[in-house]
């Protein structure tokens, strides 16, 4: 398993550090949201707090957008290169075009399905994504109860995705911690998106618990 630790949940106060710290602790990559106020009611990084985790990080990005506009965030994290870059299909009118667009500019791109949100939604971008990203949580704040239904859409995700694309990705986000991992391993999750589990213990133990 691949764990994503999200700096949502870390100390921003020293957040260079903190980005050290999981780094060290052998994450595989750095999860950055991005929230606008208005596709979910809270407001996060910018483009200068994720230059300061661009320089402290020894590990990949992972950029989750959570906005309106995708296209205009898409222009504005891109030059950060991050290893993946997801928008929300709920969000989205032009997928494959953002699609595209994402890998024209030498990202990986994914999409992201909000736990309400039905497979059915993204099938046809399947051979052309790089990643689904599944919340297991409704997005927007930290610290949320796991939606254990969602472990059936990834099972269905899964089916899909040996048919459209084996080499595509999934990703949850949401709620993860070493009570839920192996459920999550067994319905096919390739990475875990983790940041209240992370950051409210030992970084390296809480990382290992979920690989």
């Amino acid at each position: 398993m691949l764990v994503a630790p999200s700096i949502l949940s870390a100390n921003f106060g020293k957040l260079e550090a903190e980005v050290q710290a999981i780094c060290a602790a052998d994450c595989d990559f750095v999860h950055i949201d991005v929230m606008d106020g208005h596709f979910v009611p809270n407001l996060t990084l910018g483009p200068v707090v994720v230059e300061s985790v661009v320089k402290a990080s020894t590990k990949p990005l992972d950029i989750h957008l959570m906005v309106q506009n995708n296209s205009f965030f898409v222009d504005l994290f891109a030059p950060f290169k991050p290893e993946f870059l997801s928008f929300h299909i709920e969000e989205e009118k032009h997928a494959n075009r953002l699609v595209q667009k994402i890998r024209d500019l030498g990202i990986k791109p994914a999409v992201v399905l909000n736990p309400h949100t039905g497979i059915e939604s993204i099938e046809y971008l399947l051979e052309v994504v790089d990643m689904v990203l599944v919340m297991s949580v409704n997005p927007g704040f930290g610290g949320q109860k796991f939606i254990p239904n969602v472990l059936e859409k990834i099972k269905r995700l899964k089916d899909r995705i040996e048919i459209w694309n084996p080499k595509c990705l999934i990703e949850v986000d949401g709620g993860v911690s070493s009570a839920n991992i192996e459920l999550l391993r067994e319905a096919g999750v390739d990475i875990v998106v983790a940041g209240s589990y992370v950051f409210s213990g030992d970084y390296a133990q809480k990382i290992a618990s979920l690989k």
